[in-house]
């Protein structure tokens, strides 16, 4: 049986959603950054060599980060190719280590999604922008995963995800920190002593998740010491007794040999004397664990599901549970801020039939969409303006009007206040109102200066549906987005994708920018 086939198996027998449990080989896959040895020797930069300080550490490299860190610190104050990044970053400064901390933030937060894009696995990184995952754990410091699922709300180290709520679904925990804050990096040997130190506390925190979802391990070896550290501390957690509790759910993921036929087997580690069930997989293409993924994933986007799970604790915390309710549709929510309370979230089924069939009565937001790009449904105007816009968008303004409005003659602003057609939701929007807020800042820190057709060469199909709305005016090309929306058309359906709100969002921006004023 096919490694696709038994993955599919095993995720629908669960009765939550898998979680993605990432290390540094899923960052070498995707982006080349180098393994540690690599990262390090990238900032040998005071005059000794890597083996040095390996051989002044005893061959570990958290106690060569340390002591590259103090050398480090010497050489960048003075340095005139850090002299910029000095000036901007000094006041950060808190420790010997620190200086060496900036400059590899610096350097992983040049590294974004368009070179994996464009990589061999180009079409790996398409399969899994489009997942949903439950969530993700990652010992990486980059923010790739941050860029694949912007939905997902993060948190960046140990304190973070110790002293919060998580939800346990579409959430990515950095648990060795994150290039974004230098200072919560899990660089040094007293770093590792404290993570370890609080590494039962972390386990007890993440136990929940150990045993009631799948969890796939991507870009970790089985003798990986982040991994088995925590796995031994799981099993503590759980006890012996009920350790086949996570038969089947520890899914590893790891290169075949040379020769070797890819494979899917039942496996033992074992930790300290005590044996973990494991499913492990050997395979050299990731592509059937992201299809099988993306074969049991849910009609509605686990950022939705996280904000219905987060609000549904404060309801029952709260003293006047009836100030908090409210229905709302899945494209009227862009952040938990929204709303205080969500209920009734669900998909809508739709007709795919042409308007002779079903009569006008049938014609959804879907229709209509595919009407504006490709022009050929033969749907009269001012029926459509008439009997469908009200009720397709009774609960989102994501409805395109303006094609049909200038069908009928209302070429601007005062025609249709003359024409009495109370359209008002759809038709005055700022163009503002098409913008996700939860995507301003990677937008502005990335991509704030492209054009509509780098943004779309340099990001997943996701990523750009949400980018785009934050593009000025004059550096979209309309033609460039009808093209795109129509290559990616199928992601309209929400039965098909977990961003299907943005896609439409963006199609009602396009109707707006070519046909609207």
């Amino acid at each position: 049986m096919a490694i696709k086939t038994k993955l599919i198996e095993i995720f629908k027998s669960r009765g939550a959603g898998p979680f993605l449990f990432i290390g540094s080989g899923f960052s070498r896959r995707y982006l080349g950054l180098e393994d540690w040895r690599g990262l390090l020797s990238r900032f040998c930069v005071a005059g000794s060599p890597f083996e040095f300080y390996l051989a002044s550490a005893n061959g570990d490299y958290p106690t060569v980060a340390r002591l590259l860190a103090e050398d480090f610190n010497k050489y960048w104050w003075n340095a005139e190719e850090y002299k910029s990044s000095v000036s901007r970053h000094k006041s950060k400064v808190t420790n010997i280590t620190s200086a060496l901390r900036i400059e590899v933030c610096n350097y992983l937060s040049s590294l974004d999604q368009t070179k994996a894009k464009h990589s061999e696995y180009a079409a790996e990184v398409e399969l899994l922008s489009s997942l949903n995952v439950d969530g993700v754990i990652t010992t990486n410091w980059d923010t790739f995963i941050e860029q694949i699922f912007p939905d997902y709300k993060t948190y960046i180290g140990q304190n973070e995800l110790l002293f919060s709520n998580p939800q346990e679904i579409g959430e990515i925990y950095k648990i060795h920190g994150c290039s974004t804050v230098p200072n919560s990096l899990v660089l040094t040997n007293e770093d590792y002593d404290q993570f370890n130190d609080r590494n039962a506390y972390l386990a007890a925190k993440l136990i929940t998740i150990f045993v009631e979802h799948p969890i796939v391990f991507l870009g970790y070896s089985l003798s990986d010491q982040n991994i088995t550290q925590l796995l031994r501390a799981i099993s503590l957690c759980i006890g012996k007794e009920n350790i086949e509790q996570l038969r089947r759910n520890l899914i590893f993921v790891q290169r075949q040999s040379a020769g070797e036929e890819a494979n899917m087997s039942d496996t033992y580690v074992t930790i300290d004397g005590v044996q973990i069930p494991l499913v492990l997989i050997k395979t050299t293409s990731w592509t059937p664990i992201y299809e099988s993924l993306g074969a049991t994933k849910r009609k509605i986007p686990a950022r939705i599901l996280r904000y219905c799970k987060e609000q549904l604790y404060e309801l029952v915390q709260s003293a006047e549970p009836e100030k908090k309710l409210c229905v709302v549709d899945i494209d009227a929510i862009d952040h938990n801020e929204d709303v205080e309370f969500l209920v009734g979230v669900g998909v809508a089924s739709s007709h795919e039939n042409g308007v002779s069939d079903i009569g006008y009565a049938g014609i959804e937001t879907k229709d209509l969409i595919l009407d504006l790009l490709h022009e050929n449904s033969g749907y009269g105007a001012q029926q459509v303006l008439d009997n469908v816009v009200r009720r397709a968008g009774r609960n989102t303004k994501n409805v395109p009007v303006f094609k049909y409005l200038r069908e009928i003659g209302i070429n601007n602003a005062d025609d249709y206040n003359k024409s009495g057609l109370a359209l008002d939701k759809w038709v005055n929007r700022d163009v503002k109102d098409f913008r996700v807020k939860m995507y301003a800042a990677p937008f502005f820190r990335k991509y704030r200066h492209q054009t509509i057709k780098e943004v779309i060469d340099g990001c997943t199909p996701e990523n750009a549906s949400a980018y785009i709305p934050f593009i000025s005016k004059d550096k979209i090309d309309l033609e460039v987005l009808k093209d795109f929306l129509i290559k990616n058309q199928d992601k309209l359906d929400n039965e098909i994708s977990s961003y299907a709100s943005n896609f439409r969002k963006l199609a009602a921006l396009y109707d707006k920018l070519r046909w609207g004023w």
